[in-house]
């Protein structure tokens, strides 16, 4: 017998005339760091206490105190592609990642996931013998692909983590989760009223992935990826947090951004001669706002500041637990924020952030009628204008935007036996960008990325090393220059200069106006010296041309909100016709593998076998959340259908009592205008056996009605009707289930994006 060409020793007739051998496992060096990457959401460069506010971060501030502070770190502004940059070390255009992962725009900078040519740190670091951990948001899969079918080659355990809990979307409920554990949807353990809350979840479940790996593999260290949901909207928290908040934001934004301004000055968080940005436009003066609007806009801050306190908490648990394990030590804890703080909340802020998506105004008067709801579990809050640009402080814009409010982030590296003990609690002030971490992290383990993974051909690694900074304060910046881009909004760092433009919507690139800032004597951005050096900025947006060229950036493309309206593309759930049929059992699918019931007109046909008395009752068909959404069920034997405009129920409801056996039930929505964006409202019509049982009309027609998708057979979140409780399993037994989108009075989806872009700019 031949010898097997993978095997290392010989292979003869009988084991006397044979040789045995084992492959060497693949193995870290012996002391190899752990690494931890903790990443926060929509989280300001001002919003930690220990980068100038006054909010409670007591254990990132440890963490600080005890490692180091880049006060001069950078990312994108939007949340996909700071953690595709962030995991690959390339920028976020080159792997794919241009804008958020919901959509493929049928361009290489687009595809809504990280290609295969640009490995993730987990994929690097496994094949070194490190096991791998990824916990939280993912946002890094089409969403399309997000569903119980799959595929699943975007998911976190085919991008290299060998165990994963979390959500993969953008966002999720804090209370009511849309929960993956490894590749598969599951149910949250505990309810609201057990005390569950996302976040101590996720960090329960970072502790178990953990203990396993050190009780059984001890020889083994581990990557941990943390991505939390704080403090992106839902701003949610337990009761208890809220509380300790009341009233500490009364002041208002001017006071406490100017209070956070002087404590960045004094700590030397931001250089000397940094100046205050003005207020963004739309920020009025806090003492200039009635008293309700301040009353409403502080409570909205107390939420946030509440849940981000509620999740500094949990990453003490964390950190102690490493502690507790002997290993702090020796892990490397890498603490950030993926963009600026959002503007989302518009100049008010929100108690439904679904409402600004939508276009929707909610008077102060409106929302300080259900004051007491923000923060809990049936609400979705947003703060203002005003408490956005506090959290940027000292800068201008927002997420979204390449000026330094959208880019410019805290970031905290914790690593006591790796950092001098002479430099605890220390400032690195040389420019860096979320690119570079996966270098650094590289270079500090002692580990070359392949030239090639799994049969293809890799991107160089884009990003620059900062561990030199690690012990050298006053080292010059390594990197050479880096550029931004995001929805049209562009920008180009070199030698400490800074190019910079606000793209409108829908207008032409050529038409921006570009600005030139001095950072390092002004990092705020306030002179703009466009006029006094036009030869320097001709050459730095020429520059940004040929960057944009050499990553990936072209072409140019403003678009974002539309794009959820642009769904029916090949390879995906959505058939041509919009046809779809469910046959239950089904797993609860995300809002972008399932149907939309926003912006059009459908037709919903339950086949079902009714039992006698409640043997049939229960939920039918039920999408979005208790803040928005519809229910479609039979209570008391009677069909009804609830829709849920923002906490506002619309009931339709039949007198009949349905009769036992088969039976066809349908519920059709027809929308009463078209091209009002929503606002001449919709008629529903109930059916049995195609016999109509109940009709009515509602107000409103949602474009986007949530974040949260359907479950067929049962409401699995938190309830979007308040007539029944939640998940009220229907009874009965539903054979199929269809849904038929009824091509609409215009003709296509991409019509509608245009409406929506329309509004967008009038709000």
């Amino acid at each position: 017998m031949t010898d097997a060409p993978e095997h290392g020793g010989r292979i003869g007739p009988t084991l006397a005339e044979s040789t045995p051998w084992w492959p060497t496992p693949h193995h870290a060096p012996a002391g190899a760091p752990n690494v931890v990457v903790m990443l926060l959401d929509d989280t300001g460069f001002a919003h930690l206490g220990c980068f100038g506010s006054d909010l409670p971060t007591p254990n990132v501030d440890r963490l600080a105190e005890r490692g180091l502070r880049f006060t001069n770190f950078h990312v994108t502004p939007l949340c996909s592609p700071t953690r595709a940059a962030l995991l690959t070390g390339r920028n976020h255009h080159e792997v794919g990642m241009r804008g958020l992962s919901n959509f493929d725009t049928g361009f290489p900078h687009q595809r809504g996931h990280i290609t295969e040519r640009a490995a993730t740190i987990a994929e690097v670091l496994r094949g070194e013998g490190y096991a791998t951990f990824a916990v939280g948001k993912w946002h890094l899969c089409p969403m399309a692909e997000a569903s119980a079918a799959g595929p699943f080659d975007h998911w976190p355990l085919q991008r290299g983590f060998d165990r994963y809990y979390g959500f993969l979307d953008g966002e999720t409920d804090q209370f009511h989760p849309a929960l993956v554990y490894d590749n598969h949807h599951v149910e949250p353990p505990r309810t609201p009223e057990e005390g569950y809350h996302l976040t101590e979840d996720l960090v329960d479940r970072s502790i178990g992935f953990i203990h396993d790996s050190v009780s059984v593999r001890p020889d083994r260290p581990f990557f941990l990826y943390l991505a939390f949901g704080a403090t992106h909207a839902p701003h949610q928290a337990p009761a208890e947090y809220l509380e300790r908040h009341r009233g500490r934001y009364d002041e208002g934004w001017d006071v406490a951004r100017r209070r956070w301004y002087d404590k960045q000055v004094a700590t030397g968080i931001v250089p000397p001669g940094t100046e205050l940005a003005p207020r963004n436009p739309g920020v009025e003066p806090w003492d200039d706002l009635p008293e309700d609007q301040r009353r409403l806009a502080a409570r909205l801050q107390e939420a946030h500041a509440a849940f981000l306190e509620h999740t500094d908490a949990q990453v003490g648990r964390l950190v102690d637990d490493l502690d507790d394990l002997g290993i702090l030590d020796d892990t490397i804890i890498v603490f950030l924020s993926d963009n600026g703080a959002s503007q989302e909340g518009g100049p008010f802020g929100v108690l439904h952030e679904m409402k600004f998506f939508n276009l929707v105004e909610e008077s102060v008067a409106e929302a300080i009628e259900r004051i007491d709801r923000i923060g809990g579990p049936d609400s979705h809050t947003n703060y203002p204008w005003g408490w956005a640009q506090a959290g940027n402080t000292p800068f201008r814009w927002y997420k979204q935007n390449t000026h330094e409010g959208g880019v410019h982030v805290p970031l905290v590296v914790h690593w006591p036996g790796g950092i001098d003990p002479a430099h605890a609690g220390g400032l690195r002030d040389q420019f860096h960008h979320v690119t570079d971490l996966a270098p650094t992290l590289y270079e500090l383990l002692g580990i070359t990325p392949p030239e090639r993974h799994r049969g293809v051909d890799q991107l160089p690694v884009t990003g620059t090393s900062f561990a030199y900074a690690l012990d050298r304060p006053d080292a010059p910046t390594a990197k050479a220059v880096q550029y931004f881009e995001m929805l049209g909004h562009r920008g180009l760092w070199l030698d400490g200069w800074k190019a910079v433009t606000r793209h409108q919507p829908g207008t032409a690139f050529s038409d921006d106006t570009w600005e030139l800032y001095d950072l390092t004597a002004d990092r705020s951005e306030c002179h703009d010296l466009a006029a006094a050096e036009p030869d320097r900025l001709a050459r730095m947006v020429e520059r940004w041309w040929a960057e944009a060229e050499r990553h990936g950036v072209l072409p140019l493309d403003d678009r974002l909100l539309e794009l959820f309206f642009t769904r029916f593309r090949d390879h995906t759930p959505h058939r041509p016709d919009r046809s779809y049929r469910y046959h239950p059992p089904v797993t609860p699918l995300p809002v972008q593998a399932a149907p939309s019931l926003s912006g059009t007109d459908w037709v919903l046909t339950a086949t079902v076998e009714r039992g006698p008395g409640d043997g049939g009752d229960g939920v039918l068909y039920a999408s979005g959340t208790a803040n928005s959404g519809l229910s479609f069920f039979v209570q008391d034997g009677r069909l009804c259908l609830d829709y849920n405009i923002f906490g506002d129920h619309h009931l339709i409801a039949a007198e009949a009592v349905l009769p036992a056996g088969a039976t066809r039930l349908g519920a059709r929505f027809r929308k009463l205008g078209h091209g009002d964006l929503g606002r001449a409202g919709a008629e529903i019509t109930l059916t049995a056996d195609d016999e109509p049982v109940a009709a009515g009309t509602v107000p409103f027609a949602m474009l986007i009605m949530s974040s949260v998708g359907p479950s067929i057979g049962r409401d699995h979140g938190g309830g979007v009707s308040d007539r029944y409780r939640a998940p009220f399993p229907y009874a009965g037994r539903i054979r199929t289930l269809d849904v038929q989108l009824v091509r609409a009075r215009r003709p296509d989806p991409d019509a509608a994006a245009g409406e929506h872009r329309a509004g967008m700019a009038r709000q």
